[in-house]
């Protein structure tokens, strides 16, 4: 491999992990203060794509300039979290958090498959594609390679952003303490007034805006269309298990692990592509089965 082809690799990996890490983040999230493991996470992330595609070609139709295609991203995001996330919580999931984990992976898996129909009324089965973010930030050249400002500026950036902004809500704001109390222990937390389902519907919000903001994000990356929902629960439940259910900050470097490891198989050896997050996945838990960064938990017999 030369030097090329290297930071080729070496640039994809790191955008790719800087959009998984974000999906990641958000499921990450969910399970940890909920103890769900949500399937409909990937169509969440689907429907961000698509919103935000959608939006910005009705903006650059309407004359608006291209700029306006980066708050629309978080416009996304926000109708995301609070338009779908906060309605899924309170009229589905509330009902099921003490039924058995198998009750509630179907559920949401159900969810899922409701909400990829869903996209196929409403878009159709044709690809979309709208590159304007990606087009209006231009290209930098490093050493002999062009690669585009959004992907390797841009991405990483929000990624990291990301990280540090939830790291300073769950441990300096008053939401974000009283999510960590729930999360130790829920009947505790009742018991000195917290109201734990204001807590949920809080987290649930936040993870699915995180959903719908790693899609707003990667629209003008890739081509829309049904099934990359799938594509991205499956590699974000990589990374979580991977990390450790519930590791924030483990989920960032799994991410890039993955990340690149993908990458790189791309350009070395492609037919193992996809096979190569799984292969760091199951070897990884070979060796530690509760995750990278996750601890053994005593288990109540």
């Amino acid at each position: 491999m030369n030097l090329t082809l290297f930071l080729l690799a070496l640039f994809d990996g790191i955008a790719y992990a800087a959009l998984v890490f974000i999906v990641a983040v958000g499921l990450t999230l969910i399970f940890g203060v909920m103890r769900i493991l949500n399937v409909a996470h990937g169509s969440l992330y689907a429907m961000g794509a698509y919103l935000t595609a959608s939006l910005t070609t009705f903006i650059i139709s309407a004359g608006l300039p291209p700029i306006f295609a980066f708050p629309t991203m978080l416009v996304s995001a926000v109708l995301i979290g609070a338009l779908l996330g906060g309605p899924l919580e309170w009229l589905l999931l509330r009902r099921i958090y003490h039924k058995p984990e198998v009750l509630q992976l179907l559920v949401t898996f159900a969810i899922f498959m409701i909400l990829e129909d869903v996209q196929r009324l409403i878009w159709g089965t044709q690809p979309i594609f709208q590159s304007a973010a990606l087009q209006l930030m231009g290209t930098v050249r490093v050493f002999s390679v062009n690669y585009t400002v959004y992907q390797l500026i841009l991405l990483p950036i929000v990624a990291v952003a990301l990280l540090v902004g939830l790291r300073y809500f769950l441990r300096r704001t008053v939401a974000g303490k009283l999510i960590l109390a729930t999360t130790e222990d829920r009947e505790a937390a009742q018991a000195i007034g917290i109201d734990a389902d204001k807590v949920f519907l809080l987290t649930f919000i936040v993870g699915a805006g995180l959903a719908g903001l790693g899609g707003a994000l990667a629209s003008p990356t890739t081509s829309i269309l049904p099934g990359i929902g799938a594509d991205m629960i499956v590699l974000s439940f990589a990374v979580v298990a991977t990390a450790g259910l519930g590791q924030i900050e483990g989920a960032a470097l799994t991410a890039l692990l993955i990340g690149l490891g993908r990458s790189f198989a791309v350009y070395v050896w492609p037919e193992t592509q996809v096979l190569v997050p799984y292969v760091i996945m199951v070897a990884v838990l070979l060796v530690r089965p509760e995750g990278l960064f996750g601890s053994p938990s005593a288990r109540k017999i």
